[in-house]
């Protein structure tokens, strides 16, 4: 299983780490997203481009 970190940019509400740690974990192959304002490291057999495609969708800025 690999890990994958990303960094975020703009993060500053607990009701928007929620909404992103709820869209990793649905994508498929994540087993464990550790999320918090800073960034997140998701385990799993997922491609970094996916997860930072999910974030972005919620209008967070990935480092």
């Amino acid at each position: 299983m690999a890990q994958v970190s990303l960094g975020f940019e703009n993060v500053d509400s607990a009701d928007l780490v929620n909404r992103i740690t709820t869209a990793l974990m649905m994508v498929d192959g994540v087993e464990s997203a550790e999320v918090g304002r800073h960034g997140a490291d998701v385990e799993g057999h997922v491609r970094r481009e996916e997860l930072i495609r999910v974030v972005q969708a919620l209008g967070v800025k990935v480092k």
